[in-house]
């Protein structure tokens, strides 16, 4: 382990960049790729799912990779692990601001709009179980905390630190989330809205979930199938993302990381025993 930690710690600054330019140049390339490519909207129905710039830009990650195309090899991706939390810094302080400027907002917003980020805890309950069943280990309390964005990955990154197994959990999700959340999230939108079963103004409510591509996947999808309460829906996903992310750090902090580390503590000696993991290696031996 200190093999590990001394290979990242730099004598200068030419000597990091000597090492992580590469890392930088892609990045910049992957982002003129993707925002030229801009938003795929594709008709479901009568609803729509969004593929957002960020999906590209994943995609041109893992392509790049050392398991695939090899123009970054596991030195490089060591190293833009360590990036991670730097990059979404600047969100953090963006929230921030944001929490202090809605205050006013917050405390006089009705009980559905408060209390709108803590159905986010159901996340543990239905997906600790299958996390440790799949044969998760520590990695699951990272992966099934939350839908893990930028401020879930930087609570997580400070509280186990950036090489543990809970912040690999919290940064997989993030990925499958960017990739394959967007079209879940748009799909499942269009599925709930074209029941009739709910309101409009509740659909739209429960779209902003803290992840600013879910929203705008699943709100878009909403304003197609109802477009005389466009409007409507949109301000109601706003209210709901703006809640859920001033909320949900503190929702996050002192509830749902405690609430998993707990669940995963309890459920792990009991379900680890049944796990697809410990079952494929009994075969093979």
């Amino acid at each position: 382990m200190s093999g590990k930690k001394e290979a990242y710690v730099y004598g200068s600054l030419r000597e990091r960049f000597a090492l992580e330019w590469k890392i930088f140049a892609l990045a910049f390339v992957f982002i003129l790729i993707a925002d030229n490519i801009g938003q795929i909207k594709i008709p479901v129905g009568k609803g729509m799912f969004i593929l957002f710039p960020i999906f590209y830009a994943i995609i041109l990650g893992v392509l790049s990779g050392p398991q695939v195309l090899k123009i970054v090899d596991n030195r490089h991706v060591k190293a833009a692990s360590k990036l991670v939390v730097v990059g979404i810094c600047p969100f953090i302080a963006k929230l921030g601001i944001t929490a202090g400027a809605n205050i006013d907002t917050i405390l006089n917003s009705g009980p559905a709009l408060l209390l709108h980020g803590f159905g986010n805890l159901l996340g543990p309950l239905l997906a600790m179980p299958i996390a440790i069943l799949l044969g998760m280990k520590r990695e699951a309390v990272g992966a099934c905390h939350s839908i893990n964005r930028e401020y879930h990955m930087a609570l997580i990154n400070n509280i186990y630190g950036p090489e543990s197994a809970e912040a690999r959990g919290s940064l997989s999700i993030y990925i499958v989330g960017g990739m394959v959340g967007t079209i879940y999230f748009g799909l499942m939108a269009s599925v709930v809205g074209m029941t009739g079963w709910f309101h409009p103004q509740a659909l739209g409510l429960a779209s902003g979930v803290g992840a600013g591509i879910m929203m705008a996947s699943a709100s878009a999808s909403l304003c197609a199938i109802y477009p005389g309460s466009a409007e409507l829906i949109s301000t109601m996903a706003s209210a709901g993302e703006t809640m859920a992310g001033i909320t949900g750090i503190y929702i996050t902090m002192f509830i749902a990381i405690p609430l998993a580390d707990k669940l995963y503590r309890v459920l792990e000696p009991k379900l680890g025993r049944f796990a697809l993991k410990e079952k494929k290696e009994e075969k093979a031996a």
